[in-house]
């Protein structure tokens, strides 16, 4: 009775017709002002402090190009964690594209410091058969800012309605030829987010981060979520001590593929994307 009150607030707060047109279309939606800015900032926060814990740590960021690192974290890690994955907006984009089912697979952080060069045009994952075939996204990433995103900064850029491209000649399923860059080129549009905008988009859609010419670096949040028939669970660990599981709310724990443990263990990275280490060519 639960989960069938908060689909039908969701319903009628969200139009699910835009969210599909959006991720089916461009490939990306947003929605701005989601969180208040002193909520993000405590994000910002604990996000610095895992952040130097991870580069202390062998193979605690993986690398995402020059001066750019990906780091995966424990959901306990950051203050606001259940406000996140229970957020009405983030609710309503999963249950419209991936189902009343849908999982969450993946927390992490994404961190271009200054330096940071273009990277490849490419995808998170190879496109499976779902969508290849099927024609259906079966997998999303909602992503959050920590900083109000200028244009110096290296900001996320994406060409929309790329997630449908079918993955001829990818070098590894992911990465494109050069000859379909000037395509890209063409459509590509920058996302300049403002602390509390989020994101949620197909991971398939191509994209790349940019330049960061500042001197500040642009850490935002990544959440993975998948539908039943995806299985990027097995790319990652997401683990949840007991106790803090239990603190959990019911509708909540339905929507997690994690491993209870009784104290959090390192993370060992296993979704690497070597193809962008060197950047852009």
């Amino acid at each position: 009775m639960e989960t069938a009150q908060l689909t039908t607030s969701i319903q009628t707060t969200y139009d699910v017709a835009q969210i599909m047109g959006g991720l089916y279309g461009d490939g990306i939606i947003g929605l701005k002002g989601a969180f208040s800015r002193e909520w993000v900032q405590q994000l910002g926060e604990d996000i610095a402090v895992l952040y130097e814990e991870a580069l202390k740590r062998p193979g605690g960021a993986l690398g995402r190009g020059p001066k750019r690192h990906y780091v995966e974290i424990h959901p306990e890690d950051i203050r606001g964690f259940v406000e996140l994955a229970m957020h009405p907006w983030v609710t309503a984009v999963c249950e419209a594209v991936l189902g009343p089912t849908y999982k969450i697979v993946e927390i992490g952080f994404d961190v271009p410091n200054p330096g940071a060069i273009n990277q490849p045009w490419h995808r998170d994952f190879p496109a499976p058969d779902d969508t290849i075939i099927g024609r259906r996204l079966n997998s999303l990433a909602f992503n959050l800012t920590t900083i109000d995103v200028t244009e110096d900064m290296g900001p996320f850029e994406v060409a929309p309605g790329t997630q449908w491209d079918l993955p001829i000649d990818f070098e590894h399923g992911m990465f494109p030829p050069k000859t379909n860059s000037p395509r890209y080129e063409q459509r590509a549009q920058r996302k300049m987010p403002q602390m509390g905008d989020i994101s949620a988009r197909s991971a398939l859609t191509i994209h790349r981060g940019t330049a960061n010419y500042s001197d500040k670096s642009r850490p935002a949040l990544v959440l993975g979520v998948d539908a039943p028939t995806a299985n990027n669970a097995e790319r990652h660990d997401l683990q949840i001590t007991r106790t803090f599981y239990a603190t959990l709310p019911e509708s909540l724990k339905q929507h997690l593929t994690c491993r209870l443990v009784d104290e959090l263990e390192t993370i060992e990275q296993g979704h690497t994307i070597e193809g962008l280490m060197m950047g852009e060519a």
